[in-house]
């Protein structure tokens, strides 16, 4: 397994994760996550493919799934999956959750986050949709779309301008949802003989796979156009 680039302590994994380092010793002795890198004086250090997994593993539990059937989640998965491939397993295991708004104090938030927040990411993640204050302007509540948490501060990070983050936005949920109406009027028509009951446990199983698969098909053309456009700027 490789760390690509990144070296964290066990403690820099847990802050960055939003756990406890008593928790990251857990999931690495039940076989959940690999065993660190041995460094200099045999310091365990971990990679940014560590804390993908991890994040993973947090994302479902958060569903309401037992150690064992995290285990054989993560059994059925291949063992060299890359950073961005994890990614995509734990936006699909978020998909499965109706959206759920919680009210928090911003130390809560800050504790979710994995971070400290300032004032200007605090706006940024509001513009996101992401936060939103609850009661006074300058007040310390919170309320915050949980499922959508992770990915915004993730967002802070990258290094693009708040006006592109917000632009790429648009464009995602426009076409997101013109593909949505398309797949939900083909699995319409598809069922329409089929009962009431038939057509909800059909609906239940074919949204995380029709999730990944719009996922996968988005990751995989992305990649293509990318390296295109760093093909003809090379």
């Amino acid at each position: 397994m490789t760390t690509e680039t990144e070296a964290l302590t066990i403690d820099e994994l847990a802050a960055r994760a939003g756990v406890t380092v008593r928790t990251v010793r857990f999931y690495g002795t039940k076989g959940l996550l690999p065993p660190p890198v041995l460094g200099p004086r045999r310091v365990g250090r971990y990679g940014r493919e560590h804390l993908a997994r991890l994040e993973l593993i947090e994302e479902l539990q958060s569903r309401g799934m037992t150690l064992a059937a995290i285990e054989r989640y993560l059994a059925q998965l291949p063992p060299d999956l890359s950073v961005r491939d994890l990614a995509v397993q734990r936006a699909v295991v978020a998909s499965w959750a109706p959206n759920t708004v919680e009210t928090v104090s911003r130390a809560e938030l800050e504790r979710r986050a994995g971070r400290a927040l300032g004032e200007e990411e605090l706006k940024r993640l509001a513009a996101m949709d992401v936060v939103e204050r609850a009661g006074e302007p300058d007040g310390d509540l919170f309320k915050v779309d949980a499922g959508l948490l992770r990915l915004g501060v993730e967002l802070l990070d990258v290094p693009l301008s708040h006006e592109s983050v917000l632009a790429a936005r648009a464009v995602l949920t426009e076409h997101s949802r013109a593909a949505a109406r398309e797949l939900s009027r083909l699995l319409r028509d598809a069922v329409a003989d089929k009962d009431a009951h038939d057509r909800r446990s059909l609906s239940a199983r074919m949204h995380p796979l029709v999730v990944q698969a719009l996922l996968t098909t988005f990751q995989r053309s992305l990649k293509e156009e990318l390296r295109e456009w760093l093909d003809e700027d090379g």
